[in-house]
C-alpha cells in the first residue's frame, strides 16, 4: 500500500491514478488518513456513488434489519411472481 503526504505530494493526479491500479494509494495530512486512491473494476458511476451515500446505506440497513425481523421472499421466489405478471 502506498502513502503519500498531502502537502508533498509530486506527482500529477494522473499518476496517482494508475499506481491506485496497482495498490491502494492513502493520502494523509499530518500523518492521518484523509482519502485513498482504489482502483474500481466492473463499478458504474451509479454503484460508486451509492456504495458511497449514507442515505442510501441506511436504507438497506433497514431494509435488512426488517427482512430479518419480519421475514420476506427469496430473490428466487421473487423473480418466479414477475415472470407469472
Amino acid at each position: 500500500m502506498k502513502t503519500v503526504e498531502v502537502t508533498k505530494a509530486k506527482s500529477s493526479l494522473a499518476d496517482y491514478t494508475k499506481a491506485a491500479k496497482k495498490e491502494p494509494v492513502i493520502v494523509t495530512a499530518q500523518g492521518k488518513p484523509v482519502a485513498v486512491l482504489v482502483s474500481i473494476r466492473n463499478a458504474d458511476l451509479e454503484t460508486v456513488s451509492l456504495s458511497n451515500n449514507p442515505q442510501f446505506l441506511a436504507l438497506i440497513e433497514r431494509s435488512r434489519a426488517r427482512q430479518k425481523s419480519e421475514g420476506g421472499i427469496s430473490a428466487e421466489e421473487m423473480r418466479h411472481q414477475l415472470k407469472k405478471k
